[in-house]
């Protein structure tokens, strides 16, 4: 009977010393995920803060563009309406504007 107890106990031992090392690896698997936790949460914020700012960078490159060429616009019209107003007190009737330079005339949008 010694020798089945024997057998019994080195089982039930070596039966615990794999659920021992089963729980010790789960909780280490647990404990890195959450102390990865606030790095990835940093990592994506650095990511999310680098992107708004390529953005506010290409909005404001934009908005410059948009600007001079507006600018652009305003200057080539107004030299445009000085020539056709030469060539009225020349005698010389332009051709009509394009649709969307009368429209743009117009209504300044």
């Amino acid at each position: 009977m010694n020798g089945w107890l024997g057998v019994l106990g080195g089982a039930v031992t070596v039966v615990g010393v794999v659920v021992t090392g089963w729980f010790t690896y789960r909780g280490t698997r647990t404990a890195a995920a959450i102390a990865a936790g606030p790095q990835a949460k940093q990592t994506e914020f650095t990511v999310l803060q680098a992107t708004v700012t390529r953005v506010d960078e290409e909005n404001k490159d934009l908005r410059t563009r948009q600007s001079r060429l507006e600018a652009l616009l305003r200057a080539f019209a107004w030299t445009t309406d000085r020539w056709a107003s030469q060539m009225r007190r020349a005698g010389v009737e332009p051709e009509p504007p394009h649709p969307l330079v009368d429209e743009y005339n117009r209504t300044g949008v």
